[in-house]
């Protein structure tokens, strides 16, 4: 099923870039465009979107308390923050905010669109060079202390521990499922086994529960 796309950028060329590279996208419907976080917020009141790249660096209002009234409005619409820069109270308050996904504006627009499709998916995503700073902020000083664990040791199966390594690696359920070659219906039900045994919410939080213990 198509999906409707609000890009919010300040910047016209950087924005007519991104409208540019998911024109012919299959997965893209209707492509919106603001260039400030208000006029963002009206046009997303007022249509049917499902996907959102949000610029962090926007006036006035920024990227992460923008992504937090989106959030409230529709918690189920994905939002890809794309920033130039990584710092730790950016990457940490995007996704407190309720980020899916947080991308360097370096990314090349092909994997942005991989990206995108992903998250669009149910996939979490955050670029290789801030998962540190998501894996030291939800470890704190934890992470030298705490034991290594076996995927036994939560009754995982081997299958949802093949699962939940793809998940760390940010792999979709598609993506898992062809990787498998498995259904994604079995998938689906792969993936909600395994955050109720590691008894977290959501998949970012068992990809980080996986890391964090280093289960797999």
């Amino acid at each position: 099923m198509k999906k409707n796309l609000l890009i919010v950028e300040d910047h016209e060329l950087t924005r007519f870039g991104l409208k540019t590279a998911f024109e012919d996208v299959d997965f893209i419907d209707k492509i919106y465009e603001a260039s400030n976080a208000e006029d963002g917020i009206e046009i997303f009141k007022n249509n049917n979107i499902e996907l959102v790249i949000m610029d962090l660096g926007l006036p006035n209002m920024n990227g992460i308390q923008a992504t937090e009234v989106l959030h409230s409005i529709n918690s189920d619409a994905k939002i890809v923050i794309l920033t130039s820069h990584g710092e730790e109270k950016d990457v940490l308050g995007s996704l407190k905010a309720g980020a899916n996904a947080f991308c360097s504006k370096e990314i090349n627009l092909e994997r942005l669109v991989q990206v995108v499709q992903s998250v669009s998916d149910g996939a979490a995503w955050f670029d290789p060079s801030i998962a540190n700073i998501v894996l030291k902020a939800t470890t704190h000083s934890q992470i030298d202390t705490e034991p290594n664990q076996s995927y036994k040791d939560f009754d995982l199966t081997l299958r949802e521990a093949q699962i939940l390594k793809l998940m760390t690696e940010g792999y979709s359920n598609m993506e898992i499922a062809k990787t498998l070659v498995i259904s994604v219906n079995t998938t689906k039900a792969h993936v909600a086994s395994i955050l109720q045994k590691l008894q977290v919410d959501d998949r970012l939080q068992a990809a980080l529960k996986a890391l964090k213990y280093k289960i797999v």
